[in-house]
Order: C-alpha cells, then structure tokens, then sequence
C-alpha cells in the first residue's frame, strides 16, 4: 500500500479517552460501596493488563463508527464521478468508490478485481478517484487520466496503462494513443479535482492507496475480491 498520514493516533487517544471514563464510572461506584480511588485504577489497570486483547477490538469499532461518520458527510462527494471516472450501472444502488495511483502496483493488483465485479454485479455503480501520490509520473498519469475522463475514454485509458506497467512518459503516450486520448494542458478544474480528492482522502483517513469506500465502510488496501464483495453486500443490505 502507498502509505499516507493515517489518523491511528486520533484513534487510540479516543480509545484510552474511553477507558478512562470508564475507569472514573467505576471508580464512583467501587467508592459508593467502599474502596477507595487507587484501589478502583488498580482494579481497572489489572483487568486491561489481563485482557488486553478487548484494545484491538475497541480500536477497531471506534475507527468504524468514525469511519461511517465521515463516509455519511462526505457522500455526495465521494460518489459523484469526475466526467467519465465511472463504470457500471449509472443508477447503481450500491457505489464503489476507489482512490488509486498509477504508479502503485496494489491499484494495478486490484483492478482486476474490481473489473469482475462489476461483470458479475449489473445494480454496481464503480467511482474512481486519482490520488496521485508517487511523484511526478503519478501525477502526469493522473493529469492524463482527468483528461481521458473528460473525453470519454477513461475506461480504455485506465485499462492500458494498469496493463503497461508504472506511469513513464513511453508507457504514458503508448496508453493515450491505443485509447484514443488526445493530449490537454491541465485545467483549473482538473487541479481542483486534485484538491479535492486529497482532502476527501483525509476525511476517510486513508492510509494509502488503494482506499475503497462502499456504503458506511473505508477498506484500505488491495484487500481482494472476496472482500470488497461482502462489502458491498453489507451496503446492499443496510439499504433493504
């Protein structure tokens, strides 16, 4: 995975936010029945210690909630393609949105997987968004892909150059011309897209590429196709 500034530590500072109230509630009660206050942390410190398998598990549900949270304020966003950055079915009742770069070779390891699915599943609407983080070949890639969008030849261009290889000014014109890209000056309203793809990023806390959102969940990673189909059937489900 292309790795990003990831929002871990928020997390744990929640979690131990929480085990500390925790901690104070059961600190009142133990001192309504007698013990008093370092008797009550040693009680509550002996038990984590003891248990500290419940941390992982704690971490794991509040980055859930958190994620959900931000997927719901964000939505509109996330699943509103740039052009033609999409696939599927247009009124698909289920959307599945991926942040890629060119350069990564997760996103190029996952991209077959995302093509079968959407083969398989006729109500999948797919949203894909650039985030190129690599360097100047990502974003060179990235500026082409906008482009592509733009002309209505994302999908056969997004299929050349994952096929080609890394992002290199060879493999670059190859993919525009077996696509039938025609070359752009980058545009205030690619930049834009950038932008703001960088701060939806953020708001699902990626932690690198490829990051997928679908329904209430962010799955970071190339994380397979099993997974991304039991995600979008607890998105289609929550929706029955």
């Amino acid at each position: 995975m292309t790795a990003l500034p990831g929002g871990w530590a928020a997390s744990l500072a929640a979690i131990l936010g929480g085990v500390a109230l925790g901690a104070a509630a059961m600190a009142g009660w133990y001192s309504w029945r007698g013990p008093d206050r370092a008797a009550t942390e040693a009680i509550v410190r002996d038990y984590v210690l003891n248990h500290g398998e419940i941390l992982p598990e704690a971490m794991k549900r509040t980055q859930d909630r958190q994620a959900a949270a931000s997927v719901s304020r964000h939505r509109s966003a996330l699943e509103t393609p740039y052009h033609g950055a999409w696939a599927g079915a247009a009124d698909g009742d289920v959307v599945l949105v991926e942040f890629f770069d060119y350069a990564c070779p997760y996103c190029r390891e996952t991209n077959a997987d995302v093509d079968r699915l959407i083969a398989e599943d006729p109500r999948l609407k797919v949203v894909w968004r650039e985030l190129p983080v690599l360097g100047p070949n990502s974003e060179a890639a990235a500026n082409v892909s906008l482009a592509a969008a733009r002309q209505g030849r994302f999908r056969q261009f997004h299929a050349r150059l994952f096929a080609l290889g890394r992002p290199t000014q060879a493999t670059l014109a190859q993919a525009m011309a077996e696509a039938g890209v025609s070359a752009e000056a980058q545009s205030p309203a690619a930049r834009a897209e950038l932008a703001r793809n960088i701060e939806l990023a953020r708001a699902m806390e990626a932690s690198g590429t490829p990051t997928f959102v679908v329904g209430d969940q962010v799955l970071q990673g190339a994380v397979g196709y099993d997974a991304l189909k039991a995600a979008i059937a607890a998105a289609r489900g929550s929706r029955s």
